[in-house]
């Protein structure tokens, strides 16, 4: 599988667990979904999407996860064509759900890309420790 190629770039690697992960996190929680980010039929990132019905029940959430694109393809545009891609997907599929996402602390690049999507930090951590946003609806 192309995916399980992908690399992050230098200084990025403590950002994102690798595609091998997220895939066996997917197969053992079915919850998530994996999408291949692709230019053409060239794999170019990878992104894990998610709804959570059971948290904060009844309203759930939507979680998007594991965004990243590979080191040879950063600085394209790609990041920005991915993250709206995903959010149509989404908002199509799972219409007037606030989307969640955390981020690493120190990963401005990737607060900055979301924060141009109208994700805002809500002052919680995830259970990794993460810094969440979120997107209302």
């Amino acid at each position: 599988m192309e995916a399980l190629r992908l690399e992050v770039g230098e200084g990025q690697e403590n950002f994102i667990e690798p595609v091998s992960q997220c895939l066996s996190e997917a197969r053992r929680n079915l919850v998530w979904k994996p999408v291949a980010i692709c230019d053409g039929n060239r794999v170019v990132g990878f992104a894990m999407y998610g709804y959570f019905w059971w948290e904060y029940f009844p309203y759930g959430r939507l979680w998007l996860d594991r965004l990243m694109i590979d080191a040879a393809f950063q600085g394209r545009g790609y990041g920005k064509a991915a993250l709206a891609g995903l959010l149509k997907l989404l908002t199509g599929r799972y219409p007037n759900k606030d989307i969640y996402l955390s981020v690493f602390k120190g990963n401005d690049v990737a607060a900055g890309l979301y924060k141009e999507f109208g994700f805002r930090f809500n002052g919680e951590k995830d259970i990794h420790g993460e810094d969440v946003m979120v997107r209302r609806m």
